[in-house]
This record gives structure tokens, C-alpha cells and sequence, in this order.
């Protein structure tokens, strides 16, 4: 390749705004065949970096020849893929933020398990588009290069057996890692009926309607009152709102509740007309739409149901109740059982399935309560059916999103899903992760001499070296530099 570039003095940082805080900067190099890209050619102090302690990384020490990246790959996301946050609810890509807490993996012992992480970078591009089919129903839109992890490890969308685009990729032999979301919902999520539904749930499952008629010998009168008491403010607020949608009006006030119990909070009326209209709403109808089902199951859980060990359950003593759950349960296809509980009036009915199952469930019927739809510490078992299905091309490009975040992984569309953890790297040096990543590559073209001098050491204990976990070090650059077989050669001497 024809190389030209211009010698800078070594304290000139114009071309690389960060240089301050690299090393010396020898020249920046441009090449037709590397068009839009700068590669700053820099005399590193140091070649072993240590890893940070805190890291669950099982080495201590890497050399990356590289920062930056001219592969420019982007493991990239249709916007309207939804990501798990970590409150367990789904928020579509386009409106996860910098900052965001969302929920990604991390392996602990022989499991991978659930964890927060924070969304540390964000970026658009635009690369063509590629439909990942699971047999679940799930669907998910992303680049060629986008890896998800499958029980034979990390693989990309798209790839070859052999040539320049050799790698590992997704073949209808592989099973994704998560729990899916299936087919994906059509219902209106916030219709009259969901609304109906919902209030029918929470105030029949844990509600207090009370008339009563005295005569005290001068008069007769007819006491009404509604009351609801929950420990927990978001379904108790998303009642008082669909009550007010209704122009049923209701106060609050705190509830008395014994001493070490947490506190609650109640919403009450005394106004006959009032809880006439909220009788009307909370009666079952004879015909019950998908929407009103969702709406019911999602109030009757934020009234009466736990999830806790994996386990879900809705439990009442109410038997109309308890047929109206399971009716809900069978309607969308769920897989649920009734419980009995020696010594009381109480059942439940659990669902069956595993975290797909709950996953789905908590997606359909939308509760309230954020509490109980954690999932942050649990092993990554997965029960749903996520083989691949098929991979087709769509034959244009489209708008991606993609995110960097402190586990390097993200759920997306119920899947475990890679991340460039790198490219968040780049802003120290005053560059962004999108664009400038790909484009202003760092060269630390001294790295073997320093590398042997750092291995000549008599502290050096010999300790396991990881190559490359910053950026690839077999860059197509690395045709021109060839820094790795000099990198593999000083420690090939050292061990």
C-alpha cells in the first residue's frame, strides 16, 4: 500500500486533541486504500498494561499494539430493538441514554449470571439489514457484524468457513442464550379494555367495598366506602389515575399497619356515587377481550402476586377469582397450575416455564411493580426454544444504534447480545466512540522494543499476557506494521 504522511514534532498534538495524555506522536498517516481513516503513529512509554483489579477478567496484564479500530465494525441494533433495564422492563434502543442502568451478564463461578450495568456510550450508524429468526417467534434486526452468544460461544450474524471474511456465525444449528420474547404483541397495551381490566384485578384482589345500612333510632343511613392499601406506590398511583380517568375521585392518607410491618399508604372514598361507578368498571363482562385478560393479570399480580426464587405466583381465596386467573393464564397460551395450601382458604396458581415464561408474562400483563420483575443475580438458564430459525438478508440498509456498557453485554430482544466495549477508550484520548473510532486509528509503532525492555525486568513474575482485549491486533493496518510478530517473539523469549 502507498503510505504518505507528514512528520510532526513530538509535542504537536493538532492532529490527535488527546495526544496529551498518549505518548509521543511521531506522524499521521493517510492512504487511498484506507480513505476517511488517520493512523497516528505514536513512540509508546509502556507496552504490559495492567488490568484493574476490580475487573473479572482471568488475566492481569494485556498488550494492545492498537487503539482504535479499521475494521469498523459495528455490532449495531435496529433502534426499535428493546433492551432489558434493570427495574426488569423493556425500553426500545433508541430511548436508552448514557447513563441508563440496564441489565447484562457476567460469568461467576460455572454460571453466567444476570447484572446491572451502565450504559457508558452511544452511537448512530447505518449498515445494511439482517433478520435473526429464533423459533420462539423472537426477531431481532442488526448488522452482519453483530455477535450474540449461543451455547457454543460468541457468534456473528454473518460470517464464512473460510477466506477474508472467515469467523464464527449463526447457523440454524445454534441456540441463542436469555429467555426471548416470542411473537410479538399486537394488542393495544393501553386501551379501555387494559384499563377496565387492571382496576377489575387490583381492587377485586385487594380492594375493600363495604355498604352497610344503620339505624341508630332516629334515622337511617347508608354507609359506602371503597379503601385500597398497598405498601407499594406504583400500583397504588396507576389505580388512583385509571380511577380519575373514570371521574372517580379518591383520597389519600397513610394506613395504620403494626409496628416492624413496612409502611402503606391508602386510597379511599365514602361517596356513594362514586363507588357505584367503580362497581360498574370492576365487573366482569361476559365477553373478555385479549386487552381486558392483560389488564387483570397485571392487576391481580400487582395485588396479590410474588415472584421469588424463580417462581411465580398469583394467590387469592376468592374461587371466581382464581378460575378468572387461570382463564387468563390459558388465554395467552401460558402453562399454569393451581395450588392449594393445607390449613386455609387460600390458592394459588403458579406459572410454569421458567424466566421465558415469567418474561412473557410480565410483558403481557404490564403490573406496576417494578420490585418483583427483578431478575439481576439469577443464572442464565435458558428454557425457551431460541434456535435459530434463519438469517436473511433484508437487502437494504437502515439506521442502527449501538451501545457500549460496563459488562460489555446487553439483553436485547430477550438475548445476550455483545458490545464494542472498546470504543468507549477512545474519549480519553478527546475523540468520540462513533465515528473517530473507526476513523483515527493510534499506532504504538515501538511496542516490541518496550515490551522486551518491560520483560527484562527482574519484578517481572512471568505472569499471563492477553493480546489485544482493547481493540483486534491483526488490524488490516497490521499488514503494513506487522507489530505482532515482534510482540509474540519478545515473549516467546520471556517464557
Amino acid at each position: 500500500m502507498r503510505w504518505q504522511g507528514q512528520k510532526l514534532g513530538v509535542d504537536d498534538t493538532a492532529a490527535l486533541p488527546g495526544m496529551e495524555r498518549m505518548d509521543g506522536l511521531v506522524r499521521s498517516v493517510t492512504t487511498p486504500e484506507f480513505a476517511g481513516m488517520t493512523f497516528h503513529e505514536v513512540l509508546a512509554k509502556t507496552a504490559l498494561n495492567r488490568v484493574p483489579g476490580a475487573s473479572a477478567m482471568p488475566f492481569d496484564w494485556t498488550v494492545n499494539p492498537y487503539r482504535g479500530c479499521s475494521h469498523s465494525c459495528a455490532y449495531c441494533l435496529s433502534p426499535e430493538t428493546l433492551i432489558m433495564m434493570a427495574d426488569g422492563r423493556h425500553k426500545p434502543l433508541a430511548e436508552v441514554k448514557v447513563g441508563d442502568e440496564i441489565v447484562g451478564t457476567e460469568r461467576h463461578g460455572a454460571y453466567r449470571r444476570f447484572r446491572r450495568t451502565v450504559v457508558e456510550a452511544k452511537w448512530p450508524t447505518r449498515k445494511r439489514a439482517f433478520r435473526v429468526a429464533l423459533a420462539d417467534g423472537t426477531e431481532i434486526i442488526a448488522s452482519a457484524d453483530h455477535r450474540f452468544l449461543t451455547e457454543r460461544g460468541w457468534k456473528f450474524v454473518r460470517g464464512a468457513m473460510q477466506g477474508a471474511e472467515q469467523r464464527p456465525y449463526l447457523t440454524p444449528s445454534n441456540r441463542l442464550q436469555g429467555f426471548g420474547l416470542g411473537a410479538p404483541l399486537t394488542d393495544a397495551m393501553e386501551s379501555e379494555d387494559r384499563k377496565q381490566g387492571y382496576l377489575t384485578g387490583m381492587v377485586r384482589g385487594d380492594g375493600m367495598i363495604f355498604h352497610r345500612t344503620y339505624d341508630d333510632g332516629q334515622r337511617v343511613r347508608d354507609i359506602h366506602r371503597f379503601r385500597l392499601a398497598l405498601a407499594d406506590r406504583e400500583p397504588l398511583a396507576l389505580t388512583r389515575t385509571y380511577l380519575e380517568d373514570r371521574d372517580i375521585r379518591t383520597d389519600q392518607r397513610p394506613f395504620a399497619v403494626p409496628v416492624g410491618n413496612r409502611p402503606m399508604t391508602a386510597i379511599h372514598t365514602a361517596r356513594a356515587a362514586d363507588i357505584a361507578r367503580l362497581e360498574e368498571h370492576i365487573a366482569v363482562p361476559k365477553h373478555r377481550s385479549s386487552e381486558w385478560y392483560a389488564g387483570f393479570l397485571g392487576g391481580i399480580f400487582d395485588a396479590e402476586g410474588s415472584c421469588s426464587r424463580g417462581i411465580l405466583r398469583i394467590s387469592n381465596a376468592n374461587r371466581e377469582l382464581l378460575d378468572l386467573i387461570e382463564e387468563g393464564f390459558a388465554h395467552f397460551g401460558f402453562d399454569a397450575v393451581r395450588e392449594t395450601r393445607p390449613n386455609t382458604d387460600v390458592c394459588a396458581v403458579r406459572l410454569r416455564g421458567g424466566l421465558a415464561a415469567r418474561q412473557r408474562f410480565f410483558r403481557i400483563a404490564r403490573p406496576a411493580l417494578t420490585r418483583k420483575l427483578d431478575i439481576v443475580g439469577t443464572a442464565v438458564k435458558t428454557s425457551a426454544d431460541l434456535r435459530v430459525v434463519a438469517v436473511d438478508d433484508l437487502g437494504y440498509e437502515i439506521d442502527m444504534v449501538d451501545i457500549t456498557t460496563g459488562t460489555g453485554d446487553f439483553i436485547a430482544n430477550g438475548v445476550i447480545s455483545h458490545n464494542c466495549f472498546a470504543r468507549k477508550t477512545h474519549e480519553y484520548l478527546d475523540l468520540d466512540s462513533g465515528a473517530d473510532f473507526d476513523s483515527q486509528i493510534v499506532v504504538k509503532v515501538n511496542v516490541a522494543d518496550v515490551l522486551r525492555g518491560e520483560l527484562r525486568r527482574g519484578s517481572w513474575a512471568r505472569e499471563p499476557v492477553m493480546l489485544g482485549t482493547n481493540t483486534d491486533p491483526y488490524q488490516r493496518a497490521e499488514g503494513r506494521y506487522r507489530l505482532m510478530p515482534d510482540i509474540i517473539g519478545a515473549l516467546a523469549c520471556r517464557y
